[in-house]
C-alpha cells in the first residue's frame, strides 16, 4: 500500500475549535504540515481561512491545499426537538456538500478530503459485528450518516481521495461521553445503562488524531473507514471496567425507561443503541492501535485527569 509523509503539507481543519478538532492542530504540526482553521467570521490572521457556507462559493480561498479535514457540526447532545434535529442533519449535509463542492472548483485540488461521519450510520444492530460495507441503519442518526456521507461526493467525482472516518466513542476526560460519565462514577453512583447487553465501540483520543494522520497518508485508504478500537465491549463491561480504574463500585443501574424519560429520542440513539463495529479498513492499511484494549485505555487517558 502507498503511504508517503504530510510534512509540508497545508492542511485545512474545519471545527478546529471542536473537541477533536483543537487536539488535531498540534499533531499536525508536530508530523511537520501547516494547520490552518476553516471559519465563519473574518479571518485574524494567515492560519485561519474564512468561509461562509450559506453564501456563493468561492473556490479561489481553497487553492493550492494539500488536504482537508472536515469535523464541524452541530453537537448532537441535547434534547431532540425538531429544530434541533434538523440543525444536527442540514449542519453536515448542506455545509459538507458546499465545501465538496468548493474543492472541486479549485483548479489546483487537494489530494485528500477527509470528512467526520460516525457509527450511527449503523443504527441499532445488537451482536451483529459491523464493517464498512455493513448496511445502514433505519433511525435519524443513520439517516445524518448517510445524508453526510453523500455530501462528499461532488469532491471525489472531481478526483480527490474522499475518505469517510466513521468515528466511534471517543474516550477522553476532556470531552466526549468519558466527560460526562466520570462526575456520577467518581462518586460511586455509576451502573449499567438499560440492560447493559448494547455493544460500545470506542477509540482513544490519541487513536483518532493517529488514524486522521494515518487516513490523509495512506493513499490506499477511500471511503467509509471506522475509526474504533478493535475490541467493542458490552455496556455492562464498559460499566465494570472504568469503575475498576477509578476504583469505585457500580451498582447503581439505569432502567431503560429512565433513560428515555431523562434524555428522549438522544437518549435511545446514544446510549441504548447497540453497535458492534471493527476496524476493518484502518487495520488492512497497517495502522496500529496505541491502545487496542478497554482498560488499558482507560487508565491511559484518566493516568493524568
Amino acid at each position: 500500500m502507498a503511504s508517503q509523509t504530510i510534512s509540508g503539507w497545508n492542511v485545512l481543519v474545519s471545527g478546529a475549535s471542536g473537541f477533536i478538532g483543537s487536539h488535531l492542530l498540534p499533531v499536525l504540526a508536530g508530523a511537520g504540515a501547516q494547520g490552518q482553521s476553516l471559519v465563519r467570521r473574518p479571518a485574524r490572521n494567515d492560519s485561519e481561512v474564512s468561509w461562509d457556507p450559506s453564501g456563493a462559493i468561492d473556490a479561489s480561498r481553497f487553492e493550492g491545499l494539500d488536504a482537508v479535514v472536515h469535523l464541524a457540526g452541530e453537537p448532537i447532545t441535547g434534547r431532540w426537538i425538531a429544530s434541533k434535529k434538523q440543525r444536527i442533519l442540514q449542519s453536515r449535509k448542506q455545509d459538507t456538500a458546499q465545501l465538496a463542492a468548493s474543492l472541486a472548483q479549485c483548479r489546483q485540488k487537494p489530494r485528500v478530503l477527509l470528512c467526520a461521519s460516525a457509527i450511527g450510520y449503523y443504527g441499532d444492530r445488537g451482536d451483529e459485528l459491523l464493517h464498512e460495507e455493513s448496511a445502514s441503519g433505519s433511525d435519524f442518526l443513520s439517516e445524518v450518516g448517510r445524508a453526510w456521507e453523500a455530501a462528499t461526493v461532488p469532491a471525489a467525482q472531481a478526483g480527490i481521495r474522499v475518505v469517510n472516518l466513521r468515528i466511534g466513542i471517543v474516550l477522553s476526560p476532556r470531552g466526549g461521553a468519558l466527560k460526562q460519565m466520570l462526575p456520577p462514577f467518581k462518586l460511586g453512583l455509576g451502573g449499567r445503562l438499560g440492560s447493559g447487553r448494547q455493544y460500545m465501540s470506542w477509540i482513544a483520543l490519541d487513536d483518532v488524531l493517529g488514524a486522521i494522520r494515518h487516513a490523509l497518508r495512506t493513499d490506499s485508504l477511500r471511503g467509509p473507514v471506522n475509526a474504533v478500537a478493535p475490541n467493542p465491549v458490552t455496556n455492562a463491561e464498559f460499566t465494570r471496567t472504568l469503575g475498576q480504574v477509578l476504583h469505585r463500585p457500580t451498582i447503581f443501574p439505569v432502567p431503560a425507561f429512565a433513560v428515555r424519560l431523562l434524555f428522549g429520542e438522544m437518549g435511545q440513539a446514544l446510549l441504548l443503541t447497540s453497535q458492534r463495529v471493527e476496524p476493518a479498513r484502518l487495520l488492512a492499511a497497517g495502522f496500529s492501535f496505541k491502545h487496542p484494549e478497554l482498560k488499558g485505555a482507560l487508565e491511559a487517558v484518566l493516568k493524568n485527569r
